[in-house]
């Protein structure tokens, strides 16, 4: 038996995708197969805060610097910082905590996932001063694959992992829930996806369950949005906000009250809509096995960046 657990897991992939890994699902099955593009390093290394035009404030979609490199390729000097370092909270001396740090650029991008808005804005709304200080290193902190993984024995797993993967890749697939299977990742199928997705079973995509369950974000949250930039007196505020996968592939019209207020307040691009676009523009906007945007993906979504950082500088302050 040992010997059979052995070579079930040495011959099976070690997963690639953060969906695919809490789930423990194969990405033989659900694997993105399309190389990425390339991209100068040059490009993808941050400037010091006190050189930088740009400052992000992001999460896990702009710890890749990849939708960053575009700003970059435009001419614009960028440091970037996590929502994790400052306690996922924005407060009320957000000027004197920028100014402390030493940024003196034109603009702060504020990016944030759809699904944890609501909480960083919980957070944010009785917040009187910044706890942490303003700090950007300008390594890429998570560096992503550069081309599709080959088949390599996986010495790494623990002796069962074939087994389990084996197990709850067919409970995924059948909607069925298995013993040591985390219930954090579903797969769905997905109409289209195989002209949306590259991986093997192109008809499914994996989505993480928080996203299904969360619950829309509204005009209130856009009216928050609105009232802490036109509080703030020095450097124009940015909002980026991403869809979920989820909303973009499976519910559309998810938070919509939220894009139309967000949109009519002209806080930022709507990125709800330029996922719907994207999604059919190439496969692989967000990875099939992933919670994220893929690296091509995060190149078309710096392209617009670059346009909505030229309409804001371009157009008077208001909020």
């Amino acid at each position: 038996m040992f010997v059979g657990l052995l070579l079930q897991t040495l011959f099976t992939p070690a997963p690639y995708g953060d969906l695919a890994r809490i789930g423990r699902i194969s990405d033989h099955d659900f694997g993105w197969r399309i190389d990425p593009p390339r991209v100068d390093p040059a490009l993808l290394r941050g400037v010091p805060l006190e050189q930088a035009d740009i400052l992000v404030i992001g999460d896990s979609f702009s710890a890749t610097h990849r939708w960053q490199s575009q700003l970059a390729k435009a001419g614009y000097s960028v440091a970037t910082t996590y929502w994790q370092d400052i306690d996922e909270t924005l407060c009320d001396d957000f000027d004197h905590w920028l100014e402390s740090g030493g940024f003196r650029g034109k603009l702060v991008i504020v990016e944030s996932v759809e699904r944890i808005v609501d909480f960083r804005l919980e957070r944010s709304r009785d917040c009187r001063q910044m706890k942490k200080p303003l700090v950007a290193k300008p390594e890429v902190p998570s560096p992503p694959l550069d081309h599709v993984p080959g088949f390599a024995l996986n010495w790494e797993g623990q002796i069962y992992a074939g087994f389990l993967t084996q197990r709850c890749t067919r409970a995924a697939i059948a909607g069925k829930k298995r013993s040591g299977c985390d219930q954090q990742t579903h797969a769905r199928a997905v109409a289209d996806g195989c002209a949306l997705f590259s991986n093997r079973r192109c008809e499914m995509a994996l989505f993480l369950a928080q996203d299904e369950a969360s619950r829309e974000l509204t005009a209130a949250h856009a009216a928050q949005l609105q009232a802490f930039g036109q509080a703030r007196g020095t450097v124009p505020i940015l909002w980026m906000m991403v869809p979920d996968k989820t909303t973009t592939y499976l519910k559309p019209a998810h938070s919509r009250d939220f894009v139309k207020a967000f949109g009519d307040a002209g806080l930022g691009p709507d990125l709800f809509a330029f996922a719907q676009q994207q999604k059919t523009a190439m496969r692989d906007f967000y990875m099939p096995n992933d919670t994220h945007i893929s690296m091509q993906g995060q190149l078309v979504l710096g392209d617009r960046m670059v346009q909505a950082v030229k309409e804001k500088l371009a157009a008077p302050r208001g909020g």
